[in-house]
């Protein structure tokens, strides 16, 4: 059997994304989403817990979304995790864990962290046409579907 790495969050957007080249012209675009758990603390006090995921999204798909995406939104993001290592200025090592998704769905109503109205979700199995697929109502499901080429069963 093989393996799976593969993530589900729905979170708002901690800040506008930040869109930026390679060299040689790839996209990529980056910001943070926030995820808030309640549980109720040894006390019995209801408590939260925020995480901070930051998000990478490559080529046409995050440079169409960047159009799209600022600060407050609601989304739901599809991917998998990207741990990588770097050694900074004094030479210490330093890791850094990314979300890479591959699926963007917009979420919340209108004027409440949701999509302009006709504003479309994306997923990498769109990003090789020109553009953002034709859609209608304030907010739509693309799914790049799973690697076998069948839809996942996801309620949203």
């Amino acid at each position: 059997m093989g393996s799976l790495n593969k993530v589900l969050l729905i979170g708002n957007l901690g800040k506008d994304p930040e869109l930026r080249f390679t060299p040689d012209g790839l996209a990529i675009l980056k910001f943070p989403i926030a995820t808030t758990e309640y549980f109720n603390d040894k006390s019995g006090s209801r408590t939260e817990r925020t995480t901070w995921h930051n998000i990478v999204i490559f080529g046409k798909m995050g440079q169409n979304l960047a159009n799209y995406l600022n600060k407050g939104k609601q989304v739901f993001v599809e991917g998998r995790i990207s741990t990588s290592s770097y050694d900074d200025k004094d030479g210490v090592k330093k890791y850094r864990t990314e979300i890479v998704a591959n699926n963007i769905v917009f979420l919340g109503a209108k004027g409440a962290g949701g999509p302009a109205e006709g504003a479309p979700a994306y997923s990498e199995a769109e990003a090789g046409g020109a553009g953002f697929p034709e859609t209608s109502g304030s907010s739509s499901n693309f799914s790049a579907g799973s690697p076998s080429g069948e839809d996942d069963d996801i309620p949203f």
